[in-house]
């Protein structure tokens, strides 16, 4: 393959500051329809009734499966090199009363 033919297939991808901070995220809520899955990203904290959320996916059908792919494949991988990922007792969480704000 020549030099131009592989800068027609590559993505730059960009990163800025904010973003690359990332978001904490101790609890997903998942949901979909016909046409997508939407997942929530929340940050509950202990002895606080009311939790927020910080980032929302929306996903087409096709990229959620290739999304659990990814991640079974990196999980498989991490647990290769630092051990097994105990998988706890599931915490309990109070009952979730999910009441969006914002109309779409």
């Amino acid at each position: 393959m020549s030099q131009e033919s592989n800068n027609q297939n590559q993505i730059n991808i960009e990163l800025s500051e904010e973003i690359s901070e990332g978001i904490y995220s101790n609890l997903a809520n998942i949901s979909h329809n016909q046409s997508e899955f939407v997942v929530d990203f929340i940050r509950l904290v202990p002895n606080v009734p009311k939790a927020k959320v910080k980032a929302r996916v929306i996903l087409t059908p096709q990229h959620a499966k290739r999304l659990l792919q990814a991640m079974a494949e990196n999980i498989k991988k991490y647990e290769a090199q630092f051990g097994t990922i105990e998988n706890h007792q599931e915490p309990t969480y109070p009952p979730i009363n999910f009441t969006p704000t914002a109309m779409a």
